[in-house]
Formats: C-alpha cells, structure tokens, sequence
C-alpha cells in the first residue's frame, strides 16, 4: 500500500508569491489542506485577504505580505519576513507573473522589461532568497509556474513565452546547483486555464472550440487540477525529483 504521509506537510511552511488569486491562490489552498502553513504575497497586501481566510478556515497560520517580485530589495525582505512569521520556510511557489498579448513587431522596451522582470528576474531572486534560508534549515523544495510557453511557440506572446523558457532553463540550472544543499527545484506548465490572465482568450468562443479540439482530454484546466501536482512537488513523495517541469495540460503537449 502507498505511503500517503509521503504528501503530508503538516509542520512545513510555504511562501506562494501572486496568490490573491486564479492559480496562485489555488496552490496555497492545497498546501494548506495538506498541512502546511502559508505566507502569501500579492502587490497590494489587501487583495490577499480571501487566501489569507481561506487558509485559516483550513486550521492553517496564513501570512499575508505585499510584495512587488520586481522589487529585489522588497524580495529580500518579504522572505526575512516570512522566516520570522513561520520560524523557516520549506516551500516556495513562484506563481506571480504577468502577461500582454501584443504582435512582436509592436513590443517595446517597457513591455519587454515588466514582463522579463515580474516572470523571470523576480522569480530567480525569489528563489535565491528563499534558498539562502532553505540551505540553513537542511533543504527544501522550490516549484517555478512555468507554461505552455516553455516548450512552444506562441504568436503574439513572445515576451512571455521568452520569460517562460527562460524559466525552464533556471529550473533545470539551480536544482543541479542546489541539490547538494538539500534543495529541490521543479517547476509545473500549466495547459489552459482560465484565469483573469487568460480571460482575454475564453472571450472569443471560436478561439475556445479551436483550442479545445487540439487537447486530448477535451476540455480546459480547473484549478483543482493543479493541487496534487503541487503538493506532490512540494512533498516528501518528490525527494527523488529535480530539475524536472510537469505539464499539467490535459495532453495537449503530448499530442503535437
């Protein structure tokens, strides 16, 4: 019979950067059902205060913290902030991240420099401090949100697409730098999902049957979804697991 205690968190701690909603909020909820305390960050601490409920009707100690992942001074200290509420920090989720839709040929610096900065810089500096704590404490386990994106192209996205991949490449790159330090590294690709992100898609109906006939499973991502791949990731049941990116997609990479 399977080890469930494997996925049990009870006693660890959790950061989850962008989880005033849609998928961040989605993933603090399942750590803390399995037992985890949580610090959430969002830019404006306000926006948080439905998690922070959520996690507390659970049982769970919810910390709520602004945080502008593309302030690296304010990245530091959020992270020093979280060890102190929590006594250390295990699990950080980097899910905070933005996206425009723009054609590449209209894409200017400003763009260019918020997405690049908000998916990729604050998620590396996130990842740093978090593991400057980790590396004190025995180890932990970091997960990225990486995409679609990470794997293909998409027209009309490539800031974010860029910022994506570039992702990958720093999952796969730190979890072989820290897994001496008992750190492990992984990142989830979510399929389509609709988020207030994405919204701007399911708005075109012939976009939604388009993209739904090309997924095997036939229909898009809930959030619910996501929930196992995360503890999993977060988890004792993933020791042996690093530098590895699960797409939770319904197929639809598998099948192109």
């Amino acid at each position: 019979m399977a080890d469930l205690s494997l996925f049990d968190l009870t006693g660890k701690t959790a950061v989850v950067t962008g989880a005033s909603r849609g998928i961040g909020r989605a993933l603090a909820e399942a750590l803390a059902k399995a037992g985890a305390d949580v610090a959430v960050t969002a830019r404006d601490q306000a926006s948080l205060a439905e998690t922070s409920a959520a996690i507390s009707a659970l049982g769970r100690r919810a910390v709520p913290l602004a945080l502008d992942v593309t302030d690296v001074d304010l990245i530091r200290l959020r992270m020093n902030d979280a060890k102190a509420a929590l006594g250390r920090i295990d699990i950080l989720i980097n899910n905070a991240g933005m996206e425009q839709v723009r054609p590449s040929l209209d894409v200017d610096e400003a763009l260019w420099d918020m997405i690049l900065d908000t998916n990729l810089k604050g998620a590396f500096f996130a990842a740093q401090a978090a593991a400057s704590h980790m590396k004190e404490t025995g180890g932990g386990g970091i997960v990225n949100l990486c995409s679609l994106t990470s794997e293909v192209g998409i027209p009309t996205a490539v800031p974010y697409g860029s910022s994506k991949t570039g992702l990958l490449g720093m999952t796969r790159a730190l979890s072989a730098e820290w897994a001496p330090l008992g750190i492990r590294v992984n990142a989830i690709a979510p399929g389509y999902f609709r988020t207030a992100m994405t919204e701007v898609f399911y708005q075109n109906t012939g976009w939604q049957a388009a993209m739904k006939a090309k997924i095997p499973q036939a229909r898009f991502g809930e959030l619910g979804d996501l929930a196992g791949t995360a503890v999993f990731l977060a988890s004792s049941a993933s020791a042996y697991v690093t530098g590895q990116c699960l797409a939770v997609d319904g197929g639809f990479l598998a099948s192109i």
